[in-house]
């Protein structure tokens, strides 16, 4: 197999890239490990609809994502933030207006944000994209090696994968120690978190005025939101785990019940017994997490491509995830600003 740009890793970052090289008539071949594309953008599909597993959100001042959502005729929708916001005390005691809606004014995407990848995706020749292909080893040419060991021979290779996870690929000739610790000391962003869906034949707690935003100083969830499509359909709520990665290994149907219980403390009832619930732990996910990930992220970090990254293997081999963009760092719009980047150093 020969092209001009071989691309590991079909999220956003790689997806977004491939879509330029595709408009300018440059050649590609894009790897994903996963069966599926989007990466860490991952949605719990139902009949009414889909509701977000990894990201849901962007921001106004984000141009790139407004302009490639408008391209693709995706239609957004402002998070759902009316009525009261709830604060769960440590003895599990509910407070209704303490706290704030983080996320209003936020924006979400009909069909959630995997709308966004499945559209990019959908753009590019099928015989192009190859899922369930794991990239092990990175040669001279420069050429890459899936698993079941076939070799993909390219001018350029793009690594669209977390830099963490990208150090665990075999290259040839090696990158240096410097190099290698540079990339394995850049922590993935979100990579350590996970998050629990709950679905529900309405939306409730909208009925009782309530936004479904919540903070829990009890938890498992620390933070909660209204999780439904456009309309309230379909209905849901979704928290980010307040629970360590490394104390949720093993712990997944503990963690569920647990969940449930606390939804019907802080929305009633009726949040103890949804359609069907979820709970998508990422640190666990080895095409997006490492050991090195379940240590918790006090801070966003100050990502952007280290120097040292620049350039390797002679300029044939560049980097192009949301850790390694320029702007908007760990957000949707750095992996799109990351793309840009790569294109760029590609002639584009």
């Amino acid at each position: 197999m020969k092209t001009q740009v071989a691309i590991v890793g079909g999220g956003l970052a790689g997806l977004a890239l491939a879509r330029h090289l595709h408009a300018h008539g440059i050649s590609f071949e894009l790897f994903e490990a996963r069966p599926r594309f989007g990466g860490r953008i991952k949605a719990l599909e139902i009949g009414a609809g889909k509701v977000d597993l990894g990201p849901s959100w962007f921001w106004p001042g984000q141009p790139r994502i407004a302009a490639l959502t408008e391209a693709l005729k995706l239609r957004k929708f402002e998070q759902y933030a009316r009525g009261a916001v709830s604060l769960e005390d440590a003895n599990g005691h509910v407070h209704r207006n303490m706290g704030f809606a983080s996320m209003a004014g936020s924006w979400r995407l009909e069909g959630g944000m995997v709308a966004l990848t499945n559209a990019l995706a959908a753009e590019l020749p099928a015989a192009r994209l190859h899922p369930g292909a794991r990239v092990v080893a990175l040669g001279t040419g420069p050429s890459v090696t899936l698993a079941d060991g076939r070799v993909c021979w390219a001018e350029h290779v793009v690594l669209a994968v977390p830099p963490r996870v990208a150090a665990q690929i075999s290259f040839a000739p090696p990158l240096s120690d410097v190099q290698m610790q540079a990339l394995r000391a850049t922590p993935t962003w979100m990579a350590g978190h996970a998050k629990f869906v709950a679905v529900y034949e309405r939306p409730f707690w909208r009925e009782a005025g309530l936004s479904g935003d919540a903070m829990s100083q009890r938890g498992p969830l620390a933070e909660i939101h209204d999780a439904s499509g456009a309309e309230g359909c379909p209905a849901a709520l979704f928290g980010f785990l307040g629970v360590p990665a490394r104390a949720r290994i093993g712990q997944g149907e503990t963690i569920e019940a647990m969940a449930l219980a606390q939804l019907a403390r802080i929305f009633g009832p009726e949040a103890a017994n949804p359609l069907t619930y979820a709970l998508e732990d990422w640190a666990m996910a080895p095409e997006t997490a490492t050991e090195a990930d379940l240590e918790p992220l006090r801070f966003h970090p100050d990502y952007g491509l280290p120097p040292v990254l620049r350039g390797l293997h002679d300029g044939h081999v560049h980097l192009s995830s949301s850790e390694t963009a320029p702007e908007m760092g760990g957000y949707m719009e750095g992996a799109l600003a990351a793309a840009e980047r790569v294109a760029r150093e590609l002639g584009i």
